[in-house]
């Protein structure tokens, strides 16, 4: 059964019976089945949003709205070909916008079991310098001599050598692939106690929402509370589960952080959601590894086999799970 605390209802009142049927269904929806029919893949950004963007000396100057689309399509192509009863189901094809908002309401329209949003990470470079050459730069000095009615004023002029700097952008040592999930702090005691037991991470500096959130309305809270009673422990699952396969790629595990804020694609869609950020665009080794084939492919097939792997978890009983554990492999 599902328990909601005081505090969602009285944000559910003042946002009208319209949300409150719908989030009441949801949550029937929810209990009544545990069937993975439909998988909404999300390519981060795209069309006049570029994302991040290698912007370090010597980058590729590879863009994140081609890198998730690229990896995206593979995904999709994988999860097809794996899971054929299964609806796969990409918010965009092709190098087009959509903000957020309507990547949300794409994934609930289209009756998303699990919402997979594929990025790429970012973080502020510092900045270095060095002397390409010199220049000469006139200047003056002034002195003064004698006293009274004859002091005079000297000035000189001076020729000397001044460096001419070049500056640039200094590559992240930061590698590697984490996944974000969100969490309403403020929710129910059990998402407390869950977070206080958890190795989980926080992360809410950054922003990878393109929208304006204002995040003490009503319809932020009763969004956010609704996800941390229904969805916080399986997105959870899928994502350290993703985290476990990027490892067996030997690529830098980042772990699982939660993210409060900026995550709109997160708490506005009504299934298990993670946020996939695939590696660093700031970094020589990562950017070129999700530029390359292999790289995208690798990642493509490590997050496949996740959510392969969750699927299986979800849909086989405890029980049976034991039995069928239990039988001599063929």
């Amino acid at each position: 059964m599902l328990h909601l605390n005081r505090n969602f209802f009285y944000h559910i009142g003042r946002i009208g019976l319209p949300l409150l049927s719908f989030l009441m269904v949801a949550s029937i929806g929810l209990a009544q089945t545990k069937k993975i029919n439909t998988i909404i893949i999300d390519p981060g950004h795209g069309g006049s949003d570029r994302g991040a963007v290698g912007e370090y000396e010597g980058t590729l100057g590879l863009k994140e709205k081609d890198v998730t689309l690229a990896i995206s399509m593979k995904l999709v192509d994988i999860l097809r070909k794996e899971l054929p009863t299964v609806k796969i189901i990409p918010t965009r094809t092709t190098d087009i916008f959509m903000n957020v908002r309507e990547k949300a309401e794409f994934a609930n329209e289209n009756h998303g079991d699990l919402f997979v949003c594929i990025h790429a990470d970012a973080v502020e470079l510092k900045t270095g310098s060095r002397i390409i050459g010199y220049r000469a730069e006139k200047y003056t000095t002034t002195k003064y001599s004698g006293k009274g009615k004859k002091r005079k004023k000297i000035v000189t002029s001076h020729t000397r050598e001044v460096p001419i700097r070049e500056y640039f952008k200094i590559p992240t040592t930061r590698k590697g692939t984490s996944t974000l999930i969100l969490v309403a702090r403020q929710a129910a005691d059990k998402v407390k106690a869950l977070e206080k037991s958890s190795d989980l991470q926080f992360d809410i500096a950054g922003n990878d929402s393109t929208l304006d959130i204002n995040y003490d309305s009503p319809e932020y809270k009763a969004s956010a509370m609704l996800y941390s009673q229904l969805y916080f422990k399986k997105s959870y699952q899928l994502a350290a589960t993703v985290q476990e396969e990027i490892a067996k790629t030997g690529r830098n595990d980042l772990g699982v952080w939660q993210r409060q804020k900026g995550l709109w694609v997160l708490h506005a869609t009504n299934m298990p959601a993670i946020l996939i950020e695939t590696g660093f665009l700031a970094n020589p080794d990562d950017e070129r590894y999700l530029a390359s084939s292999k790289g995208q492919d690798e990642i493509a097939q490590a997050i496949a086999n996740a959510i392969i792997k969750y699927r299986t978890q979800v849909e086989t009983p405890k029980n049976s799970a034991g039995a069928a554990s239990s039988q001599p492999a063929k």
